[in-house]
């Protein structure tokens, strides 16, 4: 489909023109300006800002296939990059809906403030049914999105930059998410009309390293939750630097990009973290690099998987869970060396979601078993790291559900 869409409105302020010319006009909100990225949809009915603060959307424009997306608002509690400051996350949002005034009592900001003071550009007011099918049939395409309130775009020059935009195939975008210097991390997850708690000294347990390709928060609060003391560190740290800290886990965080590009710094320091026999465990793209590591290979996906309502059986104990999905590329399960198990399946379209290492305390999954939006079928795979490390310190195990 070539042209100008049909889903169009009268007087465009904001524009995403596609890599093969397709143009599609809608009003402008959130900031002004224009950038190249990658078009997925993501299905979740809840969270629309832990999805767009979401580092793994780095270099993407999320349209949301629920239509009303706003009501609620924003706060600074449901922000997911580590650093937001730097405003890690979606570069453009599409919606079909006009954004409404928020009605949450926990609403700080509209949406459109919101996204205006993070620099996301966003486009309301078409049909993003129609955009949804497009990227079914065809793939997750290269664009454009640009917004002027007035309404003047440079058409030729839009689409000459969304067909040169090389996409995200080969590109590290790990280094770009990643937090510049370590830290430590003591949040404990949300609880309803309390908020957050932190972890005290007399509630740690075990310390946890996590590598930071792009991590998400609610990842860190759930180690703390468990009673981890976790040491944050960036996504170039050596493994003499890991090491160095003692830690009784390792884990490897999400983040955006290619894992292939990604891996060429982090795939030798994941080996020699192996050897060490430490209990380690890794999400998304950690679990990506893990598969690297391990010998096998990673491939761009179609469309991608994003949202809150995966199907994915978990092959070690034969249940089905509905888990929360964000990754456009996957691990080719044929790939997988000798050694190397496959533990959990996406039953949407039988892609690999998770593997672990036959006879080490080494696992990780696909998927994002932390939610934040998203069904908490999947927070016992947190247990089952923390009971690797006290297994391997002789203490007594956690139940896992």
């Amino acid at each position: 489909m070539t042209g100008t869409a049909p889903w169009t409105t009268a007087k465009p302020t904001a524009l995403l023109v596609l890599a093969d010319g397709t143009v599609i006009e809608g009003k402008g909100i959130g900031a002004t300006g224009k950038v190249q990225a990658e078009v997925v949809f993501n299905t979740a009915l809840t969270g629309y800002e832990e999805i767009i603060t979401d580092p793994s959307y780095l270099g993407q424009i999320v349209t949301f296939t629920f239509p009303h997306i706003g009501n609620i608002g924003a706060n600074d509690e449901d922000i997911e990059d580590l650093t937001p400051a730097a405003r890690h996350g979606a570069v453009g949002v599409i919606f079909k809906a006009d954004v409404t005034d928020p009605s949450s009592y926990r609403a700080a900001k509209h949406l459109d403030a919101w996204l205006k003071a993070r620099g996301i550009i966003g486009l309301c007011g078409i049909d993003t049914r129609a955009l949804t099918a497009w990227i079914r049939e065809n793939g997750a395409p290269n664009a454009v999105i640009a917004h002027d309130p007035n309404g003047v775009f440079n058409l030729d020059e839009l689409k000459a930059e969304a067909k040169a935009w090389s996409g995200l195939e080969g590109l590290d975008l790990a280094k770009v998410a990643s937090s510049g210097q370590s830290s430590r991390w003591s949040e404990k997850p949300w609880v309803w009309n309390e908020g957050y708690s932190e972890l005290t000294e007399t509630e740690t347990t075990h310390h946890v390293v996590a590598l930071d390709f792009g991590v998400k928060r609610n990842i860190l609060r759930l180690f703390a939750g468990l009673g981890c003391k976790v040491t944050v560190m960036p996504a170039t740290t050596s493994a003499e630097e890991v090491l160095a800290q003692k830690p009784d886990g390792i884990f490897l965080s999400n983040g955006p990009g290619d894992p292939a590009a990604t891996g060429e710094y982090a795939v030798p320091v994941i080996k020699d973290l192996i050897k060490s026999n430490i209990p380690l465990f890794g999400i998304c793209l950690g679990h990506q690099m893990l598969g690297l590591a391990l010998g096998a290979k990673t491939e761009k996906m179609h469309q991608g998987h994003h949202g809150a309502n995966h199907p994915v059986k978990d092959h070690t104990t034969g249940k089905v869970e509905i888990v929360s999905m964000n990754h456009g590329f996957a691990v080719d399960s044929k790939s997988l060396p000798e050694g190397v198990e496959e533990t959990h399946v996406s039953l949407f379209d039988g892609t690999n979601c998770g593997l672990r290492v036959t006879g080490k305390p080494v696992f990780s999954v696909q998927h994002h078993p932390e939610a934040s939006p998203g069904p908490q079928d999947s927070h016992y795979l947190f247990r089952r790291f923390i009971n690797l490390v006290r297994e391997k310190k002789g203490e007594p195990a956690l139940a896992e559900r």
